[in-house]
């Protein structure tokens, strides 16, 4: 089997991650292109798609070659690979598994919640290896989460179990999710919530000073724990009311799925143990009904994470087709 090939693609708002492992889930190789959302997201799969026989022919493989594609999707995913609906890339229903297959002449295409996928991802290679109940939560573009209790992924009845960036956690929220719902987790929590958050409070705090005004239009949430690290107070505070909110929607999944481990994926989570230790301070304040709680910790795959899950979804490791309700 080691001569075989399997791909894992993880499709994000603004880049779509790819990487080439062998037979026996080893990385070969990974890279990145663009995700083009214009015109509903119309493009995002034949590019992919592109990309990926680009790669085959540079590396002399033939559909024989190759056991399958795992692809990782931010939104709701049915067992049988198609898309109900991925806002954050502009797709309504979509049967992506049967449109990849075809553009990739024939070679099987396994979709699932991106989420879902580098929680498999970090359950089989990373932090939560060993453990049977983890929640990863990844902290991107928007919020997802991938939920494994007692080594199997809940994904509910209808492909929603584990969507908990869509919680409702702010009351006062006049801006309108990318779901259509108000007050969503991910609209505080994510990079792209973060940034906001730090925009709405140098508009509302005109005279204070800032590094995060010379990065203007520019600004980006690495940016933002960078600067709440060096003592930029509107960075600080910024990070405060993002910390918090994440708290207390890990606080709100507990009650439900009781994991042994939080694992916080994502480009946000690069701020490392400054993110992890003001979370779980506020996760232990929103849940004092044990003194048991689920540690809180970093994605040891880092950006990784959803391409080894993918590429577990396509070749059946770690368990990897439960994803798919296979």
């Amino acid at each position: 089997m080691d001569h075989k090939r399997i791909f894992g693609m993880d499709i994000g708002g603004t880049e779509i991650k790819i990487g080439l492992f062998d037979g026996e889930g080893n990385l070969l190789e990974k890279w990145s292109i663009p995700t083009d959302r214009t015109d509903g997201g119309c493009r995002i799969l034949a590019d992919a798609a592109a990309s990926l026989l680009a790669k085959m022919r540079e590396r002399g493989l033939g559909s024989s070659d190759v056991i399958g594609v795992g692809v990782g999707v931010p939104g709701v995913v049915l067992p049988d690979g198609t898309v109900e609906r991925a806002v954050n890339l502009g797709w309504g229903r979509l049967d992506a598994a049967g449109e990849l297959t075809e553009l990739l002449d024939g070679i099987p295409a396994f979709i699932g919640n991106d989420a879902n996928a580098a929680a498999l991802g970090e359950a089989w290679k990373g932090a939560g290896k060993g453990r049977r109940s983890i929640v990863l939560v990844t902290l991107g573009t928007g919020l997802g989460a991938g939920v494994i209790i007692d080594g199997k992924m809940i994904t509910g009845a209808h492909g929603v179990g584990g969507e908990i960036g869509h919680m409702r956690v702010r009351d006062d929220e006049k801006e309108p999710c990318t779901c259509g719902g108000y007050g969503c987790s991910q609209q505080i929590c994510s990079a792209t919530g973060l940034v906001r958050e730090a925009e709405r409070l140098l508009s509302a705090e005109p005279e204070a000073e800032s590094v995060l005004r010379t990065f203007g239009s520019g600004l980006t949430a690495r940016d933002i724990a960078d600067a709440a690290k060096e003592g930029d107070r509107i960075a600080e505070k910024t990070m405060d009311i993002m910390t918090r909110y994440l708290g207390r929607t890990l606080a709100l999944t507990a009650m439900v799925v009781d994991p042994e481990v939080f694992i916080l994926g994502g480009g946000v989570s690069a701020a490392g143990s400054y993110l992890t230790e003001r979370t779980e301070k506020y996760y232990k304040e929103y849940s004092p009904i044990s003194e048991y709680r689920a540690d809180v910790v970093t994605a040891r795959l880092g950006n990784d994470a959803g391409i080894y899950g993918a590429a577990a979804m396509a070749g059946g490791f770690g368990n990897g087709r439960t994803i798919l309700g296979k």
